[in-house]
Order: C-alpha cells, then sequence, then structure tokens
C-alpha cells in the first residue's frame, strides 16, 4: 500500500496552513494499492516526539474501502460524508488537530491500515483502542511522515 499527500513529500515540512501556526486543517492524502479482501481503513496520526509520551493528533476508522483518499479540510464531526468514523485526539476533539511543537523540530507519522473487518467502535474512540480492535485484523500498512517546527 501507498500513502502520500500533495502538499508535502515524504520527510519533508508540512505546510504551515495544516498547522495551529496557521488554518490547523488536516492536509489531503491519496492512498492506493489497497490488498484484496480489505472491509475498511483506518488512519492513525501521531508525533513520537512530543515531551512525555506519542501524541496522538487524528484517528479515523471504518473508512470505506471503496474511499483512496481524504480531501483536504475534513470536518471535526464524528461521523465523516463516507461513512468513516473519527475518534478523539489527545486535544481532546474529535478530528485533526495540527502539528504545534512546544520547541524543536518534530515528526508526523500518517500510518495507514488496511483491516479485513470494519471496526464498529464508537465515535470518540482512542487510538489505543482502536490498535486493540485492529489486532489480528491488518493486512497491510503503509505510512507517511512529515516535519514542522514552529516559527519564532
Amino acid at each position: 500500500m501507498k500513502l502520500e499527500s500533495n502538499v508535502f513529500n515524504a520527510n519533508d515540512l508540512i505546510p504551515n496552513k495544516y498547522t495551529c501556526d496557521g488554518k490547523d486543517i488536516s492536509p489531503p492524502l491519496l492512498w492506493d494499492e489497497i490488498p484484496i479482501g480489505t472491509e475498511s481503513i483506518a488512519l492513525i496520526v501521531d508525533d513520537p516526539d512530543a515531551p512525555g509520551r506519542t501524541f496522538v493528533h487524528w484517528v479515523v476508522y471504518d473508512i470505506p474501502n471503496t474511499t483512496h483518499q481524504l480531501p483536504e479540510n475534513i470536518p471535526t464531526v464524528k461521523t465523516l460524508p463516507n461513512g468513516g468514523v473519527q475518534g478523539k485526539n489527545d486535544f481532546g476533539k474529535f478530528g485533526y488537530g495540527g502539528p504545534c511543537p512546544p520547541s524543536g523540530t518534530h515528526r508526523y507519522f500518517f500510518k495507514l491500515f488496511a483491516l479485513d473487518k470494519s471496526l464498529g467502535l464508537a465515535a470518540g474512540a482512542t487510538k489505543n483502542q482502536i490498535l486493540a480492535a485492529m489486532e489480528g485484523h491488518v493486512l497491510a500498512t503503509a505510512e507517511l511522515v512529515g516535519k514542522y517546527k514552529r516559527q519564532s
């Protein structure tokens, strides 16, 4: 599986627009080469460089297997128009919360999972709840890493 964005390349800086210093909207994401047998897609975006622990910026699950992209500026609602469900991020909100590192350059891991079932979790599930529900059901993964450093 491949995961990419048309606004930043792997290991490049995430544009300001998609961070707390800009509009704080989700970047567009595109994927392909979904394996046969995929029932749903899940996305987890987190920052392992955050102080103290990995900080979760976005979780979306039960994305239909016919979906191959998330456009820019996904609304911060529980259920997406395509049927996908959003969990809670570590800001305590539904949907995307952009990079906002307190200091230094941080890495943001966009991780996509092809699953052989729908998770069926209620809206607002946490990353850990999603990972537990996915266990034994991951057919393939893809990853895109972006970086961000706040302007002083």
